[in-house]
């Protein structure tokens, strides 16, 4: 699927995986305090994007897509999904469950002529107040032909 630059308000952070549930609950909760602020309201699901997948040194974006580009403020800053071709699985369950999911979206992409071009995110339809069984998250990788 080939998608255009999405604007979006991001914070960018590095640190542990076992840090990262209250470090996206916290972000995501300042992230909304700053919409409210500007009176904006996000345009598509919460995401996280990782930049790495060091699970002791993560570098990631939490962050909202927004219908237009937005001004930063302090750790908040502007931000873009580029523009490119991606894959997409939709993923039903427990987030540490998801490495398999990565395996078979990577074995695909190179199985067909693809490699990585850039982060990839993570979309979360709902959140931890669910059961871990019915968490349900779009993994996307931005993708080339190799």
């Amino acid at each position: 699927m080939k998608q255009n630059e999405q604007p979006t308000l991001v914070i960018r952070v590095r640190t542990k995986v076992e840090n990262l549930p209250c470090l996206i609950a916290e972000s995501y909760g300042k992230l909304c305090a700053y919409m409210e602020e500007l009176g904006e309201i996000v345009s598509d699901l919460p995401f996280v994007a990782y930049h790495n997948m060091d699970m002791q040194d993560l570098d990631v974006e939490i962050g909202f897509p927004v219908a237009n580009p937005l001004p930063g403020k302090g750790d908040i800053k502007p931000g873009t999904i580029p523009e490119g071709t991606r894959i997409f699985c939709m993923y039903r369950g427990p987030y540490e469950e998801m490495a398999p999911i990565y395996e078979e979206m990577q074995k695909w992409m190179y199985e067909n002529g693809y490699a990585s071009a850039g982060p990839v995110y993570e979309n979360y339809y709902n959140g931890t107040d669910f059961p871990a069984h019915e968490l349900l998250t779009r993994i996307v990788m931005m993708v080339r032909k190799a």
